[in-house]
């Protein structure tokens, strides 16, 4: 009968409730234990292993080689050990984790170590420079020059730099490949201006760059021939070609997006006009610039996809041998072929380990987009190239490959039922929806940190502009190819110049939205992304709900970290720039002082510089006021904060490399400049000096 309850029904309830409690909690155990399985030990190895890295780049001195490679040998002991002894079982995943972590951090010293090359002291007057142009890249001033050196005048062979960077500010008459000699300026690699701001010498000095500086005149050829070294006169004629390519490209594709097409296939974007790299770098597009994940996939899937369906037509040879194997060969042989055509930079040579990972696992009969093939290219990468996990591409490209990985994985075991419900072409537009969102969302913390911005429209220019990459420019990159020995190769290029005129559009279009870039009012600390990277490790490791939960755990003290952070007011660069903070969270750029250092990299994108009409001018900050005193021979800028009045003059902040202004929760003032510590990359003056500067805000 309705609504009559059998007698103890309460108790049968609570039974039920517990029960169903114990299955949640179980399932919680469940999937937390999986972290430290089998299938998920790769990633720990290979998360471990950057955290090694990133250790040893953080590390206050110069640790000794030796004793890196016996803590690793004897770390690598103990795991053999928890894995031969079944006793020691429940010790062999914090082996692991311990040979990773000092594995990451033994590599990156060695390879501190291999790569040493001269560095020039201090600045030069003009010098005679001979060498051979390795690239040409675009620069502010103008075209810069990488040069492999051949001699500089007054400098023995021990103090010569392999490669140096000059920027040529008049009209370029000379091509890589070609042996030059240039009246030059040289100085040292510039150091970061602002605490844990990017660390340009770093990357100097695994690039073997030894000097940047300018050319007083013009480059001229020289009559010296090809290095004697082999490897090297195959690698500047590799260089030579390329800038051939580019020129082609440029002219075939036409006047608006030759530069844009000449980037994309030889990687030299000499060409490209600045605002069009602005405006794809403003609404998130600029990874279509480096030459990575994205176009390394499209080459190598679509000689994969077009060698796979012709052998599939030769039916006596399908019957017989499993044709997706020859077609992942000529796959890995094009994306090689790319690799060095595009001028193997950093990202480029990720993104081609990455690739030949999942080539290597079809023909190992493995599943070719997983998780286990994410971590060995993770894993090799940062054993052969340590540093590269300090740079913004590196973390953002895995960020982005991981979660779409993961997400690509939970969301294909829902495929069929979702498409019986929406349909095979909106299942499609969904698909591409929730990757985009899930991309953006995974590098957003990693563009913060860095950069301090986010592209406000950047979802919506990947959702208009990654479809025509797709599934007109890629096709129309292959129709290229295959049509130029026929003699049609420049009217492909034409077609593949006017698909990415149509991107070209849309990145102006949402660029020139009002707020199309955001501006965060507080730097991320180092900690609150060491918490967002964590979570998404777990978002990749943990299995079910779990994952969304541990995730949304380890967001909470990154983003209590982030906000109790102090917020920087202004920044007073060693270029001579000053960054100042206004009170609606804007950022203004002014030219004050002549410099020769670096802007920090987090402001790249405040191109342009506000006018600060003489003898000074008043500016509102969001701590208060700053006056800027405009006088040539002593610029000067006063900060006044409540009871609270900072003084800060150029020949200090040239001194200190830069000086910043953080303000607090509470508005209290305080300043800091770029510490030094003794490492390989950079050297530090002797503490009779002078007192030495703090790192961040004390």
């Amino acid at each position: 009968m309705a609504g009559v309850r059998r007698p103890g029904w309460h108790k049968h309830k609570l039974a039920s409730e517990r029960k169903g409690a114990g299955r949640w909690i179980t399932a919680i155990w469940r999937d937390i234990s999986a972290i430290g399985a089998v299938d998920t030990r790769p990633l720990v190895f290979s998360f471990c292993l950057c955290a090694g890295a990133i250790c040893y780049f953080n590390w206050p001195d110069e640790p000794p080689i030796p004793v890196c490679i016996g803590v690793t040998v004897a770390a690598a002991a103990g795991w053999l050990v928890t894995r031969l002894y079944w006793r020691l079982a429940i010790l062999s995943l914090p082996a692991l984790i311990s040979l990773a972590l000092t594995s990451g951090f033994a590599a990156a010293a060695v390879r501190a170590a291999t790569v040493a090359s001269p560095v020039i002291a201090a600045e030069t007057r003009p010098v005679m420079v001979e060498g051979w142009v390795k690239e040409v890249e675009p620069g502010a001033k103008g075209a810069r020059l990488r040069i492999e050196i051949s001699a500089i005048a007054g400098m023995s062979a021990a103090e010569t730099p392999r490669f140096i960077r000059l920027t040529h500010r008049t009209r370029l008459e000379v091509a890589p490949g070609r042996f030059v000699r240039c009246w030059a300026v040289m100085r040292p690699p510039p150091a970061p201006s602002m605490p844990g701001d990017y660390d340009f010498r770093r990357q100097a000095w695994f690039e073997q760059l030894g000097a940047v500086g300018y050319v007083q005149g013009r480059c001229r050829g020289g009559a010296l021939g090809r290095p004697t070294n082999t490897l090297e006169a195959l690698a500047l004629d590799v260089s030579a070609v390329r800038r051939r390519l580019a020129e082609h490209v440029r002219v075939a594709a036409g006047e608006r997006a030759g530069g844009f097409a000449a980037a994309l296939i030889s990687g030299d974007r000499s060409f490209m006009p600045a605002e069009d790299q602005e405006a794809l770098r403003a609404v998130g597009l600029s990874h279509l610039l480096a030459i990575s994940g994205l176009h390394m996939s499209i080459v190598g899937g679509l000689v994969f996809l077009i060698f796979r369906r012709a052998l599939a037509l030769i039916e006596p040879l399908a019957l017989r041998i499993d044709v997706q194997k020859p077609a992942a060969v000529a796959a890995l042989t094009a994306s090689l072929v790319y690799l060095v055509m595009s001028g193997a930079s950093v990202s480029t040579q990720r993104a081609f380990i990455m690739l030949a990972v999942v080539f290597g696992a079809v023909l190992a009969d493995r599943a070719a987009l997983s998780l286990r093939s994410y971590a060995i290219a993770m894993s090799l990468i940062v054993l052969f190239q340590p540093e590269s996990v300090m740079t913004p591409g590196f973390q953002m490209s895995f960020a982005a490959t991981g979660a779409l990985i993961a997400t690509y994985d939970a969301w294909t075991r829902h495929r069929a039922s979702q498409e019986r419900v929406m349909g095979a072409f909106s299942y499609a537009w969904v698909s591409l929806v929730v990757t985009s969102a899930m991309a953006s969302t995974a590098t957003a913390p990693y563009a913060i940190f860095h950069f301090d911005r986010i592209a406000g429209m950047g979802l919506v220019a990947n959702l208009l502009a990654m479809p025509i990459i797709t599934f007109i420019t890629a096709p129309l990159a292959a129709f290229t190819l295959i049509a130029a020995p026929f003699g049609f190769g420049d009217f492909g290029l034409r077609l593949f110049g006017l698909s990415l005129e149509a991107v070209l559009a849309i990145a102006h279009a949402c660029a020139n939205v009002t707020d199309a870039n955001w501006a965060v009012p507080r730097r991320m600390p180092e900690m609150a992304l060491v918490f967002f990277s964590l979570a998404m490790a777990m978002g990749m490791m943990a299995a079910g709900w779990t994952r969304l939960v541990l995730s949304a755990a380890l967001c909470v003290p990154a983003f209590w970290l982030w906000l109790q952070a102090p917020k920087v007011i202004v920044h007073w660069s060693a270029s001579g720039d000053v960054f100042v903070h206004g009170p609606q969270g804007s950022w203004t750029r002014y030219s004050l002082a002549d410099g020769d250092g670096l802007a920090p990299l987090r402001y790249a994108g405040l191109t342009e510089i506000s006018r600060c009409d003489p003898p000074w001018c008043e500016l509102a900050t969001e701590a208060g006021l700053a006056i800027l005193n405009t006088d040539p021979s002593n610029p000067t800028i006063a900060i006044a904060s409540g009871d609270q009045q900072i003084m800060l003059d150029w020949s200090n902040t040239l001194t200190a490399g830069g000086v910043t202004v953080f303000a607090d929760r509470e508005g209290q003032l305080d300043i800091s400049t770029p510490s030094c510590r003794h490492r390989r990359w950079q050297i530090c003056p002797s503490r009779t000096d002078g007192p030495a500067p703090r790192d961040g805000p004390g």
